[in-house]
């Protein structure tokens, strides 16, 4: 029982990091929001990342765009722009968040990772992020869908089922995620000058390994 509520206890906070992470992708920041990422406490959570080895050098890699965004004028303004260039513009410049664009041509031409993920969609029951209007393959519903996967694994009473729900979450992680992002963060380094995002995108990538070799017991 112990090592159920443990388990548990970890999956909120890794659905948690999804949600996070998903949010980052899904729209800019609020002036709000971007001030909250100089507290104390987002701070911390960020150096608890960090400490990692796995996780570490894309979280160096964020705190240094944050501490350097305390200087950069007109700092949301100026991130907004980052992120509408980098996520919703269609040019060669863009680091598009939609695993249709990396994985292969005839894929991307019959957009069959949008009809895959929206046929996950529906299958399972999990409500969707809503108020992004964005094909199915977009990363931020890919990884809201994989919190509430996490999360739901939580009403589960025994050890079996939940090792079960393990390796389902870990094959989502693997062929729907892991699939395409390495690509993507690759792009989003080439295109971000500032970094934030690719950051973001690099952390992202670093999670996903890290969370498949926890699903698998290693």
């Amino acid at each position: 029982m112990e090592q159920l509520q443990e388990a548990k206890s970890f999956n909120e906070k890794r659905a948690e990091i999804y949600w996070w992470l998903s949010s980052l992708f899904a729209n800019e920041l609020t002036q709000d929001e971007l001030a909250q990422y100089q507290s104390a406490e987002i701070r911390s959570f960020l150096s608890g990342l960090g400490e990692n080895e796995s996780l570490k050098p894309a979280i160096e890699k964020l705190v240094d765009a944050l501490n350097r965004l305390q200087d950069r004028e007109d700092a949301q303004l100026e991130l907004s722009a980052d992120f509408c260039d980098l996520f919703l513009k269609s040019d060669k410049y863009a680091a598009l968040p939609y695993a249709s664009i990396y994985i292969g041509e005839e894929k991307l031409l019959n957009g069959a990772p949008a009809k895959e993920m929206e046929t996950i969609l529906s299958e399972s029951g999990l409500a969707v992020l809503e108020g992004l209007n964005e094909p199915a393959d977009h990363i931020a519903i890919q990884l809201d869908y994989l919190g509430n996967l996490i999360i739901r694994s939580n009403e589960l009473e025994q050890v079996k089922h939940l090792d079960e729900a393990f390796a389902e979450q870990k094959a989502f992680i693997e062929k729907h995620i892991l699939n395409w992002t390495p690509a993507f963060a690759a792009s989003a380094k080439e295109h971000d000058e500032f970094g934030f995002y690719a950051a973001v995108a690099q952390l992202l990538v670093a999670f996903s390994e890290l969370d498949c070799t926890y699903l698998q017991g290693e």
